[in-house]
Parts: C-alpha cells; sequence; structure tokens
C-alpha cells in the first residue's frame, strides 16, 4: 500500500502487478508558497519539496514554437524596439513561481525525455520556447499565481506526427487515407506518443499550439482544417475534458513560393489560403488564434523575431476567456459582413475593441477588389464610425474582396488595443 500527502490530504493506492499506481487528489487552491509531498510506501519515504499549485499550460508545435530562450544566437535580431530584448530577459529571468517542463527531442526514450520540472535559471531555461516563457510570465504578472510550462515542440514537424492515428481512422475525410500507420507518407502520431502522450492524465488548464509551416510546404489546403480539429479533438479527448482551451498562432508572412526544392511548389495564395483554413478553426470551441501579421521585420524569413509579442497576446486569450479578464481585448478585427449601395462598399468588423486605426496614420492599406475582368486591383480605403469603406470603379452588383490575402501581406489595420486585423476574402456563388 502507498500513501500519498499532501496539505490536509492523505491518499492511499495499491500498486499494480507492474508496480504501477496514480492517485488524484482533491482540488487544491493556487498558493505562491512552497508545498511538500510525501510518498510513504512499505519500506520506502519519498518527500518531494519546494511544490507550488498553479496552472500548467502545455506548448507545442514546430519551429516558431520551439524557437527557445537561448536558440535565438542563430536568428536575426528584431529590427524594432531593443534588438537585444530576448536575451536580457533569457538572462534576468529570475521568477520563483515560473516552472519550466521541458522534453526532448528523442523519440528512443522508453519513457517521457525529460528531467521534470525545473526553476528558472540561465540552464534549464535555455531550451524552453520563447512563446511559452513570455505567455507565462504575462499570466503571473496578471493574475499572481505560479504558472507551469511544458515546452515539447519539434522543428520542421507536419501536425500528422502530434496527432494520434486513432483520431484520424475517427476521421470520415481522412480514414481512407490511412496506409500502414502513414498518412501521405508521414508517421502518424510517433511524436504525440513518445512527447506528449506519457504526460496523460497530468492535469491542465489547456494547450497552446504553433505549427502548420510544413504542412503548407507540403500542399495542405482546406484539409489542415479537419487535421487541426482531429488533434484538438484527440488531445481533449485523451486529458478526458473536452472543454480545455486551445489557442494557436496563425503563420506569420513568409515567400513560401520562392522557395526551391520542395515536392510541391507553393503560390502567393497558398500561405493566405492557409490563414483562411486556420482561422476557420475558431469554430470549434473553446479556441482562440493570435495573428501575427505585424511581426515580421524579413518575409524571406520563416523563424521572424518578437516571441514575445506572441506569447502576451496568447496570455491574452488565456486571461479573456479563462481567467474572466472582461476588460482586455484578446482579438483583432474580424470581418462580419458587407454591405452595397451604390458605388460604396461598406464591411463591418468584430472585436474592434475601443475603435479601428492603422499603425501608421495612414489609411488602410492591402484592400482589394475583383474587378469585372475578373481581376483583383487594389482599392482605396477609409475608416468611418469604425467601419471601413471602400470605393472605386468596379461591377459593385457581386463585388469579392480581399484583405490581406497575400503571403507577403502585413496590413495596417488594427483595433486601438493593438491587435491587427484578421486576413480574409468575401465570396460569391459564382466564384470558383
Amino acid at each position: 500500500m502507498i500513501t500519498v500527502k499532501f496539505q490536509k490530504q492523505s491518499k492511499k493506492v495499491k500498486a499494480d502487478d507492474n508496480g504501477d499506481w496514480s492517485v488524484r487528489l482533491d482540488e487544491l487552491t493556487a498558493t505562491n508558497n512552497p508545498q511538500q509531498l510525501i510518498i510513504q510506501g512499505k519500506r520506502d519515504k519519498i518527500l518531494l519539496k519546494n511544490i507550488l499549485i498553479g496552472e500548467v499550460w502545455l506548448v507545442s508545435g514546430q519551429s516558431n514554437m520551439e524557437y527557445s530562450m537561448h536558440n535565438h544566437p542563430q536568428y536575426a535580431k528584431p529590427q524594432k524596439g531593443d534588438p537585444d530584448y530576448l536575451y536580457k530577459e533569457y538572462i534576468t529571468a529570475k521568477s520563483p513561481v515560473i516552472r519550466t517542463f521541458y522534453v526532448e527531442k528523442n523519440l528512443k526514450a522508453d519513457t517521457l525525455p525529460s528531467d521534470g520540472w525545473q526553476m528558472l535559471n540561465e540552464k534549464t531555461l535555455a531550451p524552453v520556447s520563447a512563446i511559452g516563457y513570455f505567455f507565462a510570465k504575462s499570466l503571473v504578472e496578471n493574475l499572481d499565481i505560479p504558472v507551469g510550462i511544458i515546452s515539447t515542440s519539434w522543428g520542421g514537424t507536419p501536425i500528422e506526427t502530434w496527432t494520434p492515428e486513432q483520431a484520424y481512422l475517427n476521421s470520415p475525410m481522412l480514414k481512407n487515407h490511412v496506409t500502414g500507420h502513414k498518412l501521405n507518407n508521414i508517421i502518424i502520431g510517433e511524436r504525440f506518443d513518445k512527447m506528449v502522450a506519457p504526460m496523460i492524465p497530468y492535469s491542465l488548464k489547456g494547450f497552446l499550439w504553433y505549427q502548420g509551416e510544413t504542412n503548407v510546404i507540403n500542399g495542405d489546403g482546406e484539409i489542415y482544417a479537419e487535421k487541426q480539429k482531429c488533434l484538438i479533438e484527440s488531445w481533449r479527448s485523451a486529458w478526458e475534458d473536452e472543454r480545455l482551451s486551445f489557442y494557436y498562432v496563425q503563420l506569420a508572412p513568409y515567400t513560401y513560393s520562392q522557395r526551391r526544392g520542395d515536392l510541391i511548389a507553393s503560390t502567393w495564395e497558398a500561405l493566405p489560403s492557409f490563414w483562411e483554413v486556420q482561422t476557420s478553426c475558431l469554430n470549434i470551441p473553446y479556441t482562440g488564434m493570435v495573428v501575427t501579421t505585424d511581426l515580421v521585420d524579413d518575409p524571406k524569413d520563416i523563424h521572424p523575431s518578437y516571441k514575445w509579442i506572441v506569447g502576451e497576446r496568447l496570455a491574452r486569450l488565456a486571461l479573456c476567456k479563462d481567467y474572466g479578464r472582461s476588460d482586455l481585448i484578446c482579438s483583432g478585427p474580424t470581418f462580419k459582413k458587407m454591405t452595397v449601395d451604390k458605388d460604396k462598399i461598406t464591411l463591418e468588423f468584430d472585436h474592434i475593441g475601443s475603435g479601428l486605426v492603422t499603425n501608421d496614420g495612414k489609411d488602410p492599406d492591402w484592400f482589394y477588389l475583383k474587378g469585372d475582368n475578373g481581376r483583383f486591383k487594389k482599392v482605396h480605403a477609409v475608416i468611418h464610425e469604425n467601419k471601413i469603406i471602400l470605393s472605386g470603379e468596379y461591377n459593385m452588383k457581386n463585388p469579392v474582396i480581399r484583405f490581406g490575402w497575400d503571403e507577403v501581406a502585413m496590413p495596417n489595420l488594427f483595433n486601438k488595443e493593438g491587435l491587427p486585423a484578421v486576413p480574409f476574402r468575401t465570396k460569391t456563388m459564382d466564384m470558383d
């Protein structure tokens, strides 16, 4: 018999024939004060000290999420603000209530490849996701409770490797494409099995996800929406909680069309089409998306800087949706509806916060209108009463609008809370 004691709780459990056992503690209250946990067997006793009670988030994806607190020297420094901001944050990170759990990139380990929970110092923080750290820092600053980040990412990995195979076998759209544990010649679930599943059922508040570049390169279109849905639902199912939050990052502008050597050549529309698919995943309950069109200095760099801003924006989502901060705006403007009146088109948006603005003081850019010849041409836009007004000499009976519809688009339309508008296109029934 094994006894586990923590605070005023005492739980007894009997190990199985393999020596495996687990206990589930009653709900606990977050505290910044270190606690002790005692595990008592028939002969041996284990005392674990300096345990905090707080919020735990699992952070995963490919290289932009893996982009670590000390991995940054190999990447370009930001051109706006302090170029050494990330390094300074790294060497000065001292918070005793932020804990990190780094999962190594190892598919051969028999157990979870990790040294477990760590306090912050230059060694332990070095491999941890920068986005994850700044997310945790923002939560601590706003909530004053401990936050733990589980960092498990791997650069260049497609979503298939992070999704359990059964999720695809349960999908009417994908099940017939699974052959020999592979989907499109990609081994399904190998990173989920080794780098995620061993942590189940460790208590979590939610997931942060930044992935998709490899799937754009592989030519995924609308099918990625089904793949992300499979991942979200399968992870929630694994933790037996369909309400676990899942917040993800929309890919940053990048010149996929200029890549050479890919099996499938990308066009300039591949990325905006993927943005549209990512946006559609907001229809899945308990999700949120961060837009990054303003966080790129060089569209030829697939690893843009400003990871601290991405982390803070993800934290806004959590603060609004999970922690009751109704005073915060956590989304940029999103297209709502279009009204046509003679030679004027009016676009309305949700999530305008305290008002629509441009970040450079100029009229809104990256608005395009489809002409009678079927081609899109730039159209002048103005902000009027927190709506976008477009005008031009085009066929207004059945207009089609594109906003930010280009792999290098970095539109200047924001809300006053500093969050960029979500790229979109309108569609008509006769549209190809």
